[in-house]
């Protein structure tokens, strides 16, 4: 499989929470980010080109706001290669509103390492 990715990724050391915004419940936590997607970690396989609406928990070391949402869709989801009944999945982010983009490009910046190849 080639790489189509444009935006570089970075691994998220802090655990953080995403929530499906309209039922409460937990999708999963986020293992890495860019300017354009997540990546999660779920206990469940998700189905490709779903759209959700997300609730990403922040604490205080993140920001000085409790949460911020976004739409986004599952662009593939895979098994774990060393946890069983794990999945990383990944997500585009299809729209979030100014305020809380702010707030994540933060995240990125301050909190993702940056992922080394080879």
């Amino acid at each position: 499989m080639s790489e189509r990715r444009t935006t570089p990724r970075r691994s998220f050391s802090y655990h953080v929470r995403i929530l499906d915004d309209d039922t409460q419940k937990t999708i999963g936590h986020l293992v890495e980010i860019s300017a354009t997607g997540v990546q999660l970690e779920t206990s469940v396989p998700l189905p490709v080109d779903k759209d959700y609406f997300l609730r990403m928990e922040l604490t205080s070391e993140i920001a000085n706001i409790h949460f911020i949402v976004f739409s986004a869709r599952t662009k593939w989801c895979q098994p774990d290669k060393f946890t069983p009944n794990m999945y990383h999945c990944g997500f585009e982010i299809t729209d979030m509103l100014p305020e809380d983009r702010e707030t994540f490009q933060t995240m990125i910046e301050r909190f993702g390492k940056e992922n080394k190849r080879g």
